[in-house]
């Protein structure tokens, strides 16, 4: 921070314990000052709360960035912009790499069971936690336990708050018996969106019983989550990029009714994405006593949409709006996902929120952010539920990701020579030449994405890189059993 500070400054009203929390840290507060409520000279809302800060003295700032805060000043005015978290999901260690990589302030993870993607296959085991905790640092990690729990769970539960304590920041909760687990050995708590939090009268008694942040539900819209962030004590997280359920906040029954699969347990299935057939059902007979139109006539596929399948959420479009709202936490769906959605996702939504609070968040970024999106793991785009309920226009008209990459498989890194940065790859699968795009993913490495240089096998240089050959080539770190992916294009749909 550059400044010129003259005198010693005032404050004006409320004493430090009322002054806004997100500001940032105490040493901030002694370079700020309150402005008169008749003071008409206030610019136009810079950041969360629309709540400005007016030097007595004279001061000349132009940007600092401290922990979480930004402090913007110009003619002598000074507004706290909060910089919210990137809060991304973590299947495994290699989706954690990624996130971590690519910028991500705290990821959420579960450990097998008691959370909403149980079924997936992508959850780490209680002996990770101590690994978890040392690859994330000072990244904050938050434990999904936020299953509907049942009676003879509840003592493995208490057994994972136990065991897990120590390796997480919060647990991530919405059955209240968990809560109670939580309180009785002191374990931080965030409401999951699973409880459907979506008015300040349930924010606060949540924080009464001992929620340290709420996730609110993906039906509340923006101009009712400002409400909310304006009136809550404790920071408030929703979700901003990825799937969302048709059900409220997730709570359906329809994977249970069909399949014996409980959305609740995380065990969905996802029958909503599919299309559906629409058949006659009609009680008239014929003078023989026989069902009158069995044929084939009287049905119908649904189209153009799929009838219960939900567009994805991209909010890259709005995160200034997000911003000024006042979160806390910008959620990323996608614990079932790649590590190569994790990575782009993050990166995307990190260099979105760098640029508003930079001062260079432009229609042209927003253009750029979003076609990189595209080109991993989603439906159609719609911004969800925060600009009105959900209409026809919320619906997917296609089951199928719109990626515009495809991942194929390579082979596998059987060598890496350090000093030399060259990966040596049995080729298994897809044959690969120079100028190609790769990727090679490891749960060490996270995501390392290269253009193909030359090829080598011993002395010589192979224009092609075929099946059940091996290859040389220089690329960053990786490491061997890492998986090599040759990324291809594919025509938008």
């Amino acid at each position: 921070m550059r400044a010129e500070l003259v005198g010693r400054p005032r404050w004006h009203g409320a004493p430090d314990a009322e002054l806004p929390r997100f500001v940032g840290t105490r040493r901030h507060y002694s370079t700020l000052v309150r402005p008169r409520a008749d003071d008409k000279r206030l610019p136009a809302p810079l950041g969360v709360r629309e709540q400005f800060y007016r030097r007595e003295e004279r001061i000349h700032v132009d940007v600092e960035n401290h922990g979480h805060a930004t402090i913007i000043a110009y003619n002598g005015i000074i507004s706290a912009m909060k910089r919210p978290e990137i809060l991304a999901p973590a299947g495994d260690f290699t989706c954690l790499k990624a996130a971590i990589d690519a910028g991500a302030d705290a990821v959420y993870f579960g450990l097998g069971t008691f959370n909403m993607r149980a079924r997936s296959g992508v959850n780490f085991k209680e002996s990770d936690l101590p690994e978890i905790a040392r690859r994330c640092g000072n990244v904050r990690r938050y434990l999904a336990l936020n299953a509907i729990m049942f009676e003879d769970e509840m003592e493995m539960v208490e057994k994972t708050i136990v065991a897990a304590k120590p390796y997480v920041d919060a647990f991530i909760v919405s059955d209240w018996g968990v809560i109670s687990l939580c309180k009785k050995h002191g374990a931080t708590f965030h409401v999951s969106t699973q409880m459907s939090t979506s008015n300040s009268e349930a924010v606060k008694f949540l924080v009464s019983q001992g929620a340290s942040r709420v996730v609110l539900a993906r039906e509340c819209t923006l101009a009712e989550v400002k409400r909310i962030c304006a009136s809550s004590p404790v920071e408030i997280e929703c979700f901003v990029h990825g799937a969302q359920c048709v059900a409220e906040s997730g709570r359906c029954f329809m994977s249970h009714d069909v399949f014996g699969k409980s959305a609740c347990r995380g065990e969905c299935v996802q029958p909503c994405r599919r299309r559906f057939l629409v058949k006659a059902v009609d009680l008239y007979e014929d003078a023989d006593g026989n069902p009158v139109h069995t044929d084939a006539k009287a049905q119908y596929i649904v189209e153009p949409h799929t009838v219960l399948s939900a567009k994805d959420l991209c909010s890259l479009g709005f995160v200034d709006k997000l911003i000024d709202a006042g979160i806390a936490s910008f959620k990323i769906e996608g614990r079932a996902r790649n590590a190569n959605y994790v990575m782009t996702t993050v990166r995307c939504y990190r260099r979105a929120v760098d640029a508003v609070l930079a001062g260079t968040y432009t229609p042209e970024l927003v253009q750029e952010l979003t076609e990189e999106v595209k080109t991993v793991f989603h439906r159609e785009f719609a911004d969800g539920l925060y600009f009105g309920r959900p209409g026809v226009h919320q619906f997917a008209d296609s089951e199928d990701s719109l990626a515009t990459t495809v991942k194929r498989h390579v082979g596998i890194v059987i060598d890496y020579f350090l000093k030399a940065g060259i990966a040596q790859v049995k080729i298994q699968d897809h044959a690969i030449r120079p100028g190609d795009a790769l990727q090679i993913h490891g749960p060490t490495t996270g995501v390392v994405e290269l253009t193909l240089g030359e090829l080598r096998r011993d002395d010589e240089t192979p224009a092609v890189g075929e099946k059940g050959t091996w290859v040389t080539f220089k690329c960053p770190r990786c490491r061997v059993g890492d998986k090599v992916f040759f990324i291809e294009r594919v025509a938008p749909r």
